[in-house]
């Protein structure tokens, strides 16, 4: 009786982790303190840079809360479309009803990077680093030395 409880949970567990309806969307709020760029638009996927590696998010995605590395958000739009945008830092949040919300510190879209600017404030941040006496600045330049990496990698 027992594996019978158990087996009918993990098959509802089962179910509501995978994405049964591939053609569907689901509601997607993504902003930063300064700007709101989408507010629960329709869209079909989101693949996010997070602690735990990067994953994308389908319909039906298991509630999840996650904290952002810098790199980059891949939004599928309604109509197809991929949109790229750099993160610094944030979280998402996956609702159980499918509601999901990005906050990040900061967002560029991905075409906006300058690689040279980038290279350049990456090495201004390595030097940064090597010279930092407090713990507080030498994790203040590691932040700095982690996003810049980041985007010299999406330039």
């Amino acid at each position: 009786m027992a594996f019978r409880t158990i087996a009918a949970r993990t098959a509802a567990l089962c179910r509501r982790a995978m994405a049964t309806e591939a053609g569907s969307t689901f509601p997607l709020t993504f902003s930063s303190p300064t700007s709101a760029l989408f507010n629960e638009a329709a869209v079909k996927q989101v693949d996010i840079p997070s602690t735990t590696g990067h994953f994308g998010i389908l319909p039906n995605h298991v509630p999840t809360i996650a904290i952002l590395l810098p790199g980059v958000v891949s939004i599928t739009t309604e109509a197809g479309d991929i949109q790229k945008f750099f993160v610094s830092s944030g979280t998402a949040t996956i609702h159980a009803d499918s509601t999901v919300q990005i906050l990040a510190e900061e967002i560029c879209d991905v075409a906006d990077i300058d690689g040279n600017a980038a290279r350049a404030a990456l090495e201004a941040s390595k030097s940064k680093l090597a010279s930092a006496s407090s713990e507080a600045d030498k994790a203040a330049a590691q932040i700095e030395v982690d996003v810049y990496e980041g985007m010299v990698a999406v330039a």
